[in-house]
């Protein structure tokens, strides 16, 4: 089967692999695997942007999400006219011959990988470069793997790919997502640990954090600064212990990723 792995410590956000997609599909059609893709409003290989933390303990994190060609896919079990099927090679296509503009496939998809074409009437998706991989083209490749200068994406069979450490994208979904992701981002707690009475950073300081969720530490860095990284959604008690002294603070990652900014050790 083939399929694709997304290296999110490779990506850099040059939209490369967004903007071959575009390049393929529009102005231009492919059927019967697809009518071209609208310049604006859709983005069959989208590119999500994240900022994480809060100043100046910040992360940006970059995630490709295509069609996930899931073994499950929503959409084909929302679609009553059959429009839509899974292939034996893993692409999930949509014909847009069959397509009757219902809609129910773009709300059913929980990756918001559906699209709905107002100028056509019809939904459209990622096709995997269908056209590309069946027929006799110097490009056997999707496009937007082609694109990727940073070996970000990988294509090929899932049994000739390095999934080791590998992770399907909202699994709890319960699609069966088909696309692997190396090292998609775990929340961090971050923070400047300082002397208030002499101004100054506190280099060596541990760094601690303890819960239900297991212990973690760090030591602070020669900037004062510490990075508690890969922790799991929980809560916690961070410790920082530093000639003599001791602080503790109530920390949470369920939600979001943690930056403390300047945090006094007195």
């Amino acid at each position: 089967m083939k399929t694709m792995l997304i290296d999110l410590e490779k990506c850099v956000g040059c939209y490369a692999c967004q903007i071959g997609c575009k390049d393929e599909h529009c102005t231009n059609e492919w059927m019967p695997y697809a009518r071209q893709q609208p310049e604006t409003g859709q983005f069959w290989m989208r590119v999500d942007e994240f900022e994480r933390g809060a100043r100046p303990h910040v992360k940006v994190t970059y995630l490709p999400v295509p069609c996930q060609h899931c073994e499950n896919p929503a959409c084909v079990a929302a679609c009553a006219d059959g429009a839509l099927s899974k292939r034996e090679d893993g692409l999930v296509l949509l014909d847009p011959a069959r397509c009757t503009g219902c809609g129910d496939c773009v709300g059913a998809c929980p990756y918001g990988a559906v699209y709905f074409n107002d100028g056509l009437g019809i939904a459209q998706k990622c096709t995997g470069c269908a056209h590309l991989i069946d027929g006799d083209h110097p490009i056997s490749v999707p496009r937007c793997f082609d694109n990727c200068v940073h070996d970000a994406i990988r294509y090929g069979e899932e049994s000739e790919l390095d999934l080791e450490g590998a992770e399907r994208l909202h699994p709890e979904y319960g699609t069966g997502p088909q696309i692997w992701y190396k090292n998609l981002p775990k929340k961090f707690i971050a923070g400047t640990v300082y002397d208030p009475v002499e101004k100054e950073i506190i280099e060596g300081a541990l760094c601690t954090v303890r819960g239900e969720a297991g212990e973690f530490s760090v030591v602070t860095d020669d900037m004062g600064d510490f990075w508690l990284r890969g922790l799991p959604d929980a809560e916690w008690t961070l410790t920082i212990e530093a000639d003599g002294k001791v602080k503790e603070l109530a920390v949470d990652t369920t939600e979001k990723d943690v930056g403390l900014g300047d945090v006094p050790l007195a």
